[in-house]
């Protein structure tokens, strides 16, 4: 897999939920390790990941920053950055995107625009800003990050198994993927070292992340975790094919509604 992909495929996981179930503006940091069941061609990999969201009356504001270094058999590292920044709507219909990523010093991939559904539930469109200035279609049922797992945590709740649909989230010039998410439980709430979130009810769920091309069978990346009611995200293993990485939340704080 490109290294590009395995940024997207980090930022997309940790969203934070829209309507569906109660929210958690919060802030989040993750160490990022090298899964040593699943390492492929890579000997190490080290990092972290900041992940805020900031309740902000009319939508979310979502600012992500990441760090992973990557050593390959041969000694070689690859040290990729990212810096993503969106504003979703509560309802749900409105999304301003922005990502920029780089690999050893280098811009790799940076996207930016808009993207806007017609009523839930709808279709939309996605418009990209730049030299080429794309438009992409936005299949029915498309949902935005916060959107999707706020829709999962509620399938969950609801004691269902599975879940499916088309999400948009900006990170590559495509356009929508589509989701396919297995629930494994739902949980009663346990103790954990975070005060707020020992509370909550929580799920473990798997998912995979397909390209729209007729035909695709093989997900492009996949990832499990566990998700808290209120859209927290903890105990990630992304799966990139090659390799795979472990995330674990080692600081957690909640933050004030602003409205």
């Amino acid at each position: 897999m490109r290294l590009p992909a395995v940024l997207a495929a980090l930022l997309l996981i940790l969203s934070a939920p829209a309507h569906a179930v109660d929210l958690a503006a919060h802030h989040a940091v993750y160490a990022l390790t090298l899964d040593l069941g699943h390492r492929g061609d890579m000997v190490a990999a080290s990092g972290t990941m900041g992940y805020e969201v900031t309740d902000a009356c009319d939508g979310w504001v979502v600012r992500q920053r990441l760090h992973l270094t990557l050593t390959d058999a041969d000694g070689h590292d690859a040290e990729m950055l990212s810096d993503y920044a969106t504003w979703e709507a509560k309802d749900g219909l409105s999304f301003n995107f922005h990502m920029k990523q780089s690999t050893d010093g280098n811009v790799s991939s940076q996207t930016d625009g808009k993207a806007t559904l017609a009523r839930r539930g709808g279709p939309g469109e996605a418009r990209y800003t730049g030299a080429d200035g794309d438009v992409k279609r936005l299949p029915a049922g498309t949902l935005f990050p916060m959107a999707h797992t706020s829709a999962l945590v509620a399938a969950a709740r609801e004691g269902k198994r599975f879940f499916t649909a088309p999400l948009f989230d900006g990170t590559v010039e495509d356009g929508a993927e589509d989701s396919s998410a297995a629930i494994l439980d739902w949980q009663k709430p346990h103790p954990t070292k975070y005060v707020d979130l020992s509370a909550l009810y929580s799920t473990r769920v798997r998912l995979a992340f397909f390209d729209r091309a007729p035909g695709t069978q093989t997900p492009d990346y996949q990832v499990g975790m566990r998700y808290w009611e209120n859209g927290v995200a903890d105990d990630m293993q992304m799966n990139f094919g090659d390799f795979s990485v472990n995330a674990k939340l080692t600081e957690y704080s909640p933050q004030p509604h602003r409205c």
